[in-house]
């Protein structure tokens, strides 16, 4: 067995652009860390004029932006909820809270998303949102999703955790369905440790979505001055971030071009330098169709088998690199049997046991990545265990 002496390479690393504790210190010295405060309304104008979105909610993360789609929705026990059942368990959380049963649709193989073929036979009449994940930043098919879902007018949510600064046929993920929901987890692009936004593209939301964010009342419109004071007036939660976060945030979207621009370079790397390898040994890399503009959030392999992956990550743990899997399957998990969830996914079976995250992160060196590089293209399928 081979044991590396060279340093640990990370699976991930939080990435710092340059004014992060500036701002910070600025929100300290402003005495405002409360939130929406200015670095708040700074960082929800900025995405709503780069999305084209008609407002924005920061959150304190993206699991309670999703919690407040299922309240915006009214979703209620017994109502179905569509979704994949390959992502995180946030996504099938903020809805089972509410009583309703997951209806999962399995994935396509080669972009990993949602099979909008399979759509249509998973509407019931009580299906009361569609909820859509682009993994690792690559699209679903918005077309035909909204075209399904407008013809029986069941509302799109995004769960874009993964996909921010991506498009589809250029147009910004986040910006399709009727709500959608952003992550700036330490895992993401662009991050502040842990938050969220909520992106709000019918209008008919934005006035309840306030209140929810503020703890069930009408705060936001008692300091535009609509009503002398504020009061309890719904159901809500406390999901408005602290602005030393909003101000972390600020300067992370500073860098957008740089960051973006960066992580650009170490996935076509990647995928350039690996392309005949995955090849020779049977191993499928990322699909990206012409029409997307990826988010370049995650480098992924998918290996041909759960014993060939299981020994793909200790060959590279042995030369101290970190690589992970991703989800477990949702739809076979104890809390969805519980749930009497619905939904046969074979694919998503499949892909679960096979894929790999290779380390993925703005400030991975060039000598690090060809580190990863060589170590993954030493590994082949071909060797006995």
């Amino acid at each position: 067995m081979i044991r590396s002496n060279a340093e640990t390479i990370p699976f991930n690393k939080a990435s710092f652009v340059g004014n992060e504790q500036t701002y910070i210190a600025q929100a300290i010295a402003n005495r405002h860390i409360s939130g929406d405060g200015p670095f708040t309304r700074r960082v929800q104008a900025f995405l709503e004029s780069d999305l084209g979105v008609g407002r924005v909610l920061l959150t304190t993360s993206c699991t309670h932006a999703l919690e407040m789609s299922a309240l915006l929705l009214d979703i209620e026990p017994g109502d179905e909820v569509i979704l994949p059942s390959f992502t995180f368990v946030s996504t099938v959380n903020a809805f089972a809270l509410r009583g309703a049963v997951p209806v999962f649709v399995d994935i396509r193989p080669d972009t990993l998303n949602i099979d909008e073929n399979l759509l249509r036979a998973a509407i019931t009449p009580r299906t009361k949102a569609i909820v859509v994940v682009h993994y690792a930043g690559v699209a679903c098919e918005m077309d035909a999703i909204c075209a399904i879902a407008g013809a029986a007018n069941i509302p799109v949510i995004e769960d874009n955790a993964h996909g921010l600064f991506g498009s589809y046929r250029g147009r910004p993920l986040g910006s399709f369905g009727v709500l959608a929901t952003q992550s700036f987890h330490e895992t993401k692009n662009f991050t502040c440790g842990e938050g969220g936004a909520l992106l709000l593209n019918d209008p008919q939301y934005i006035e309840r979505a306030e209140i929810l964010r503020e703890k069930g009342t009408n705060r936001a419109r008692f300091f535009r001055g609509q009503v002398d004071k504020y009061t309890w007036v719904d159901v809500g939660s406390s999901y408005v971030p602290s602005e030393l976060l909003a101000a972390f945030l600020a300067a992370q979207f500073e860098g957008k071009s740089e960051v973006q621009a960066a992580r650009a370079a170490i996935w076509n790397r990647y995928n350039e330098a690996l392309a005949g390898w995955a090849t020779q040994q049977n191993i499928q890399l990322p699909s990206v169709p012409a029409h997307c503009e990826q988010a370049y959030h995650m480098f992924y392999i998918l290996l041909p088998s759960l014993s060939e992956r299981t020994r793909f990550i200790e060959h590279l743990k042995e030369r101290n690199i970190n690589a992970v899997f991703h989800y477990v399957p949702l739809h076979s998990a104890p809390e969805a049997v519980r749930l009497n969830a619905r939904g046969d996914c074979p694919v998503t079976q499949d892909v679960s046991e096979r894929l790999v995250r290779l380390p993925f992160y703005r400030e991975l060196t060039s000598i690090e990545q060809q580190r990863v590089i060589d170590a993954v293209k030493a590994f082949s399928t071909r060797l006995a265990a």
